[in-house]
């Protein structure tokens, strides 16, 4: 069995030391992964980057507390982790309305539209997959979801996963197991192989 990768030492201490050029390093190299994962879990573009925002904030506020115990990638999921957890119970104290005058402000005086809408076919067939891709993601609970994206598409290490959830390792396997037999089920049934 390998052993897991050690945290780089003197990483550490140039980013508690405040290096710019290793903090902007830093941001940069965990930016977008950090905002994928966002996406992918149901939050807006605008919900993602303010996510990802307040990731780096905390990071810079706790640096010091750090211990290096961990990779710095896998201690910035677990900010996102708990960040995400507190924007969603935010928003569920919060109520949603349509607005109508939004809706009124797409068409002009005589009903036509402002700005019409893009060609839905063109659309439609070259985001086919992704389209499919992301309604199937939608159909797993908030945790498979996570697990999922977090294992699959940022290839965090179980134990990484397992510590920033507090999920066991089974529990952990058993996730991925009913996200990936629903996902097959569900590109299935929509004619993907």
């Amino acid at each position: 069995m390998a052993n897991p990768p050690q945290p780089d030492i003197s990483l550490l201490a140039r980013l508690r030391e405040r290096d710019p050029a290793t903090l902007a390093a830093t941001v940069q190299e965990h930016t977008r992964p950090l905002y994928r994962t966002a996406r992918g879990l149901g939050f807006s573009d605008q919900e993602a980057e303010d996510l990802v925002q307040d990731v780096f904030i905390v990071f810079l506020q706790t640096l010091d507390r750090f211990e290096g115990r961990s990779q710095v990638r896998t201690w910035l999921f677990g900010i996102l982790h708990h960040k995400m957890r507190d924007r969603r119970r935010a928003l569920q104290r919060e109520e949603t309305v349509d607005s109508f005058e939004e809706f009124d402000s797409c068409f002009d005086r005589q009903g036509h539209w402002v700005t019409a809408p893009e060609d839905l076919e063109r659309l439609f067939a070259s985001r086919e997959i992704g389209t499919a891709l992301e309604e199937c993601l939608g159909t797993l609970t908030l945790q498979q979801r996570e697990v999922f994206l977090l294992r699959e598409v940022e290839e965090l290490d179980t134990k990484d996963i397992c510590n920033n959830l507090q999920i066991t390792n089974t529990h952990l396997g058993v996730l991925i197991h009913r996200a990936r037999v629903r996902l097959r089920e569900c590109l299935k049934g929509k004619g993907w192989r």
